[in-house]
């Protein structure tokens, strides 16, 4: 318990804050549509004038408050507006239909995997070959870094193109995103893991003629392990956010990226913040099944888990 009260105040201070703007953030178009309807008198006095066109709160708008929570196409949602835009789509909606989260998600998320697999079985290959050969150490590392500083959402419209023109379409192409993003964690987490073994023990390896294969598997492999899985953490979020990049530059009818499309051209913000939030939660519960795994993991081996 004492370790969740450090993260309910951050979230409850950020809820608090969020509740606060949406005033500020909704009042003009409150009170622009309360005029329309003829709920409030147009400010006459000079002063009121300027505090309306400044902030659009005035004395006589201070009523109007209740209303900036309850816009049917707000400028900033509400927290309530979120949460019943997703249990709308989440829970009341079949999980097959074109507007479920649940359905969008599961396309999100075939990607991810696709490209979390393929992301970590590549960065884990480099990572050996950097250890074991130094001619990979001094040209593929410098690489791998070099790679990550070209933004993805640069890269991601000309992959998804290029690959379209040998007729790829659909899931790979995500998931070689995904990839993209996720293998240099991995590359940088395990290489540290295999190198964290010290000299001592290196030492007491060669004392008993020990193979560099029987090294490898008795002793660098197992002292990776807590390195790679906070590798993995990092890995599956990037791909997460990969696959969702790569759905908003090809207007894709499918996935988290979609349905922020579909919000923001559609004007209906509702849509993108429960999408967004869904990607959230999403992304918490992979990290937490890997969380898990690592600690089953660990206990197995021995080894006290972070």
């Amino acid at each position: 318990m004492k370790s969740l009260l450090p993260i309910l105040t951050i979230v409850a201070a950020i809820l608090v804050i969020w509740v606060l703007a949406v005033v500020p953030m909704n009042m003009h178009l409150t009170a622009d549509q309360a005029q329309r309807d003829g709920l409030v008198v147009v400010p006459q006095t000079p002063l009121e004038r300027q505090g309306y066109s400044g902030l659009g709160l005035s004395v006589a708008n201070l009523g109007l408050i209740p209303l900036t929570y309850t816009l049917d196409r707000p400028r900033l949602p509400s927290p309530h507006q979120v949460a019943g835009e997703m249990w709308e789509t989440i829970a009341l909606r079949n999980v097959t239909s074109r507007q479920s989260l649940v359905y969008h998600g599961w396309v999100t998320l075939s990607a991810t995997l696709v490209g979390f697999a393929i992301g970590t079985t590549l960065g884990m290959l480099l990572a050996v070959g950097i250890v074991h050969n130094r001619a990979m150490d001094m040209s593929v590392m410098p690489w791998a870094i070099a790679s990550q500083t070209i933004p993805i959402l640069a890269l991601a419209p000309m992959i998804i193109v290029m690959m379209g023109q040998f007729g790829i379409q659909g899931l790979l192409p995500k998931a070689v995103i995904s990839a993209y993003l996720s293998f240099f964690p991995v590359v940088v987490g395990m290489v540290k893991g295999l190198r964290s073994p010290d000299a001592m023990q290196m030492d007491l390896l060669r004392t008993y003629y020990a193979s560099s294969s029987q090294g490898f598997w008795k002793l660098r492999l197992p002292a990776s392990v807590p390195y790679l899985f906070a590798s993995f953490k990092i890995g599956i979020s990037a791909a997460l956010v990969g696959a969702i990049v790569a759905e908003l530059p090809t207007g894709a009818r499918a996935g988290f990226g979609a349905r922020m499309l579909v919000g923001d051209q559609y004007g209906n913000p509702l849509v993108t913040w429960a999408a967004l939030f869904a990607a959230a939660i999403t992304a918490a519960a992979l990290v937490a099944i890997f969380t898990a795994m690592e600690r089953l993991t660990l206990r197995r081996m021995g080894m006290a888990a972070a």
